[in-house]
């Protein structure tokens, strides 16, 4: 008996939530929670606090339609902030952080009635929750554009004679050794490897998304190493004021860091969340199916570089840019090109297979075949990045999982 109440009760859940959904919500009535693992002193989780408040102007939600809470730890805090936030009366509720994604899925299984949201989330596909949906961007084009400006400030830098080594060599500060580090790195790398041929990359994880201190430390290490250019893909400014300090150039991630570092930083990539959170907004009040995974693009606006700082990058950076992002967008050239002859290799042999870790297991088990057509299929399977290949003229100097 108790098992067909606990059915009965699940199936008018789920009609609740289904009509709930069905209906939208009048604009008026719609409350936003966003919840960050940082605050503004991260650059990552800045960058969400920025975007969810240019969204809410864009729209024209009022203030109090809004909700940040920063500081949430990945662990079961979260999802009880998250229920926190359902109380306060968010109908859509959001978190940042890859960690946060568990906590999540529980908090919209207690409520079926609200959209939960998830960033860089792996597991939407394969839960099958009508109201838990990740989102990503294609950052590795972002990535690659700025990796281009790098390979042209490595140009004028080996034409003025002042390499530290033999060939060009790029350090870069890793949180962990994840496919969304991995990508992000790799596609750093092809675009300075576009214009510049020669050069090498090493990288250093620091085993966290934040710590301004090991951030500081790796950057430090790797221009001790012989590093001419350092990029990084960890949330403080740790390594950017690294470079400050040691007048090296500095390729950012989230955001422009040239008010503290006006020497040395060149142009960073960051991803845009506002047009996701318009469209989160937006499908809700007109009661339309939110997508489970939704890739944003150069062309959505949510792929987007820094205004260069002329005063650090090489002359024709700016142009150069722009006409590979024409490229881009118009598909004549691809991030991950595995038909241009020695562009993409491993252990000196061309890419012409990849099986991908798509459908997230505890055993990370290869399932799609990502290489087609020429080039490596990022992020057109799932919104989350799963490229992880180490390739050739990359260095790992360390691992941090």
């Amino acid at each position: 008996m108790k098992k067909i109440v606990a059915l009965v009760l699940a199936l008018v859940l789920c009609l609740t939530a289904a009509a709930s959904l069905a209906d939208g919500i009048a604009k008026e009535d719609i409350k936003l929670g966003i919840i960050t693992l940082h605050d503004e002193q991260s650059t990552y989780d800045k960058n969400f606090i920025d975007s969810a408040k240019k969204a809410a102007a864009n729209l024209g939600l009022a203030e109090e339609q809004v909700i940040i809470v920063s500081g949430i730890p990945e662990s079961d805090e979260c999802r009880q902030k998250a229920l926190d936030l359902v109380d306060e009366g968010c109908n859509i509720v959001f978190a940042d952080s890859f960690g946060h994604e568990d906590f999540m899925i529980e908090a919209a299984k207690e409520f079926p009635e609200v959209t939960f949201a998830h960033a860089t989330g792996t597991k939407a596909h394969t839960e099958n929750l009508a109201n838990f949906h990740n989102a990503f961007a294609s950052i590795y084009e972002g990535r690659y554009l700025a990796g281009v400006a790098a390979g042209l400030k490595l140009n004028e830098i080996k034409a003025a004679g002042n390499l530290k080594g033999e060939v060009p060599m790029i350090g870069y500060v890793g949180a962990f050794t994840y496919a969304e580090v991995i990508s992000g790195y790799t596609s750093f790398y092809l675009g300075a490897k576009s214009v510049c041929p020669d050069v090498i990359m090493k990288v250093q994880f620091t085993g966290s998304w934040y710590d301004e201190i090991g951030e500081k430390a790796a950057a430090e290490a790797l221009i001790n190493a012989g590093a001419d250019l350092i990029s990084q893909h960890a949330d403080s400014m740790g390594a950017p004021t690294a470079c400050e300090s040691a007048g090296i150039p500095n390729i950012s991630y989230n955001g422009s860091t040239v008010d503290a570092c006006p020497n040395t930083f060149i142009v960073a990539s960051k991803i845009d969340w506002a047009p996701y959170f318009e469209y989160l907004v937006n499908q809700t009040i007109a009661g339309e199916e939110i997508a489970t995974d939704w890739t944003g693009t150069i062309e959505t606006g949510s792929v987007v570089l820094t205004d260069v700082n002329e005063a650090a990058a090489a002359e024709g950076t700016v142009a150069k840019i722009e006409e590979v992002k024409a490229e881009l967008l118009a598909g004549t050239r691809k991030v991950f090109d595995t038909a241009t002859e020695g562009f993409i290799t491993v252990d000196g042999k061309p890419v012409t297979s990849k099986l991908a870790d798509v459908d997230t297991d505890a055993a990370f088990t290869p399932d799609t075949e990502a290489v087609a057509d020429g080039y490596f299929h990022e992020s057109e399977f799932r919104s989350a990045p799963y490229f992880d290949l180490t390739i050739d003229g990359i260095e790992l100097l360390n691992s941090a999982f």
